[in-house]
């Protein structure tokens, strides 16, 4: 009989924080390829995502006729957005879906849409620009609510694009669309801190953001770098078990046990130097479980 295969993974203990309830649905994205279309800010990017994924996304509710709210706080025109998710979950059978309007901070403190939140069995975070979505969002009664919903509760939270990006505890929200070999050619920042340990890219492969990553990847060992490609989510359980769902690759970066870079001693605008970067791609259906941290367990057990 076959062996089975086992997901790759670090041997990383476990740190003692609570193990949420909840579900994460973080989706690369799949929007038009028009050169017009593609700004690095994501601002124009809708990254309406395949039936696939969206179908899993509602296999996964609890709960007869739940609630789904589509958050398009990402983009400066959240109306056709909205719409739009709105009628693809109706496609699907879900027959109450929310738009939940939130365009400033005062928005995303209103008792009525913090209400909705604990009437829903899930919410989607469209795609725009994460660094809006943060600016909004993070730290907000309304983020605080889904969070605290998220670690307590089956609840399943979604987002694509700028909505994936944001999941993460690091967040990538600018950097050179086909570079990042360079120091200071990507910036980033605290993200939504729903997924730990991670740092979450989107449009990965399409745009060329392995380097970008890697960088990421460079100033922060104990941080996984997740790249996304469009058309391809990872749904994530227990705050560390992955699954790919889609039709593209998930890339995993993982420096927990990078040997040496130099990506503190030199300038800004030189290359930088990374060895022993370790490097998983992962197909429809694969699993990955997130290190907590990277203190290697003794072989003296294996």
């Amino acid at each position: 009989m076959a062996a089975k295969s086992k997901s790759p993974q670090n041997k990383a203990q476990r740190l003692d924080f609570p193990t949420p309830k909840g579900i994460l649905l973080a989706i690369g994205g799949k929007e038009s390829k028009s050169e017009e279309e593609r700004p690095e800010s994501q601002e124009e990017n809708t990254s309406f995502v395949s039936e696939q994924i969206l179908k899993r996304f509602v296999k996964e509710l609890q709960g007869k006729d739940p609630l789904v709210l589509v958050v398009p706080a990402a983009t400066n025109d959240p109306e056709p957005v909205a719409r739009e998710y709105v009628k693809l979950f109706r496609d699907l059978g879900v027959d109450t879906v929310k738009i939940v309007d939130i365009r400033t901070r005062d928005d995303a403190k209103d008792p009525e849409k913090i209400k909705l939140v604990d009437k829903a069995a899930g919410i989607m975070l469209t795609g725009g620009d994460q660094l809006r979505l943060t600016s909004i969002l993070g730290g907000s009664l309304f983020m605080e609510r889904i969070k605290e919903r998220y670690m307590n509760e089956k609840f399943v939270v979604a987002g694509t694009s700028a909505g994936a990006a944001a999941m993460s505890t690091n967040m990538i929200y600018k950097g050179e669309a086909q570079g990042g070999m360079l120091k200071d050619q990507m910036s980033a920042t605290a993200g939504l801190d729903l997924l730990k340990n991670v740092a979450i890219d989107t449009h990965f492969i399409d745009r060329g953001r392995i380097i970008r990553m890697a960088q990421a990847v460079a100033q922060n060992p104990g941080c996984i770098g997740i790249g996304l490609e469009e058309d391809t989510a990872i749904l994530v359980k227990k705050g560390m078990e992955v699954e790919v769902v889609g039709s593209g690759l998930v890339t995993i970066l993982d420096g927990m046990n990078i040997s040496s870079t130099n990506i503190y001693e030199i300038e800004a605008g030189d290359p930088f130097t990374i060895y022993d970067l370790k490097m998983h791609l992962l197909g429809n259906g694969k699993t990955y479980t997130i290190p907590a941290f990277n203190i290697e367990e003794s072989d003296e057990n294996d």
